[in-house]
């Protein structure tokens, strides 16, 4: 199907879970070609036994969402996996205030429960918009002990105060005998 050059191109957030197997990104891929669509950014991995991707995609037709929805259903009954569409504004930005400068935190140590809820709130608290956050968990190499790493890219407003969040973290730090550091990109 040919659309129009002036039909305003429109973007969905695809969100797919599946038991992991070989082919499945081949399968979603194929899928969003299939429908004319462009993959414009997208995370994916492998959890446990289960593969979970979100992507970012965008296509042109005032029926786009429609198609979009019949060849997930499709897609669903043959493979078993769970997908969810959202539909989401072009050229919508994060949530980061204007001029916001970017941050990065990363985290080690033995794994405790808190250390993304509390890290996690003393950026919200500073007024930071997370945009990516990354953890896994693998044993120390000398003792087995579970060791838990996340990295953490967010925006801080200029407003903001980078030390007193250093201090709030640095706390954090202590009360959960972890290693944290806060670095501007």
């Amino acid at each position: 199907m040919i659309y129009n050059r002036r039909t305003v191109r429109r973007h969905f957030v695809l969100t797919a879970i599946g038991k992991d197997r070989p082919g499945i990104v081949a399968d979603l891929a194929e899928m969003v070609f299939e429908l004319g669509c462009n993959l414009e950014t997208s995370s994916m991995i492998n959890l446990g036994s289960e593969f979970a991707t979100m992507v970012l995609l965008s296509g042109q037709g005032d029926d786009l969402g429609q198609r979009l929805h019949m060849a997930c259903k499709h897609l669903e009954y043959e493979t078993g996996m769970t997908i969810f569409i959202k539909p989401v504004e072009a050229g919508a930005a994060p949530a980061s205030s204007p001029g916001a400068r970017p941050h990065r935190v990363r985290t080690m140590g033995e794994d405790k429960a808190g250390i993304v809820a509390r890290t996690a709130r003393a950026i919200a608290d500073a007024g930071g918009n997370i945009l990516e956050l990354t953890s896994h968990l693998r044993p120390a190499a000398s003792s087995g002990t579970p060791l838990y790493e996340m990295e953490l890219r967010f925006d801080l407003p200029r407003s903001a105060d980078p030390e007193a969040l250093r201090r709030r973290l640095q706390a954090i730090e202590e009360s959960l005998h972890i290693d944290i550091t806060l670095t501007p990109e």
